[in-house]
């Protein structure tokens, strides 16, 4: 388990992104946003937009759509904190990518380096297994693969928060 790992889930428009913010700012040290959101339409330009506007201007941005794990070894120190913005933007970027082994080598390459990353570390990822079963082969693996990732990384991560209407429920750790 890594002590510096946050996991923060919840649906869309519940609060994470600015629970997570606020953590990062508490860390008192350098933050790098890592975004993995990618605008390809007018409702997701405003989406990053807004987050845009959230965020303190002295934070960094890095914008990585796939490749996950080498961004975070890169970048990880003990002296740093890094929020990651977000986890299941990064799957649908992966299972959309056109490779077939894309999610397969970047999900097992995050998981390998998750435990060695030496700085603090805030995921953010959406909660999408409380409605039901999608009816499209896609939105099924997606959930699938969200509800497996997030159940990997709560095993990991030494605090897991779970966002509604803004307020935190703390399912493991500290609050």
């Amino acid at each position: 388990m890594n002590a510096n790992h946050t996991l923060i889930l919840g649906g869309a428009r519940s609060g994470k992104s600015r629970f997570a913010e606020q953590l990062a700012q508490q860390s008192n040290k350098p933050v790098i946003y890592l975004a993995t959101g990618q605008a390809h339409d007018v409702e997701m330009q405003t989406r990053i937009k807004h987050h845009q506007q959230q965020r303190p201007t002295d934070w960094q941005l890095i914008e990585e759509p796939i490749t996950l794990a080498a961004t975070l070894q890169t970048h990880s120190s003990k002296n740093n904190c890094i929020l990651v913005d977000c986890l299941t933007l990064w799957l649908s970027n992966c299972l959309c990518s056109g490779r077939s082994d894309c999610w397969d080598e970047q999900k097992t390459a995050f998981l390998n380096i998750f435990d060695n990353l030496p700085g603090q570390v805030i995921f953010v990822s959406n909660e999408v297994g409380h409605g039901i079963v999608p009816l499209g082969e896609l939105s099924r693996q997606f959930v699938d693969e969200s509800g497996w990732l997030h159940q990997a990384i709560a095993v990991k991560a030494a605090r897991v928060e779970f966002i509604m209407a803004g307020l935190a429920l703390t399912l493991k750790g500290q609050s």
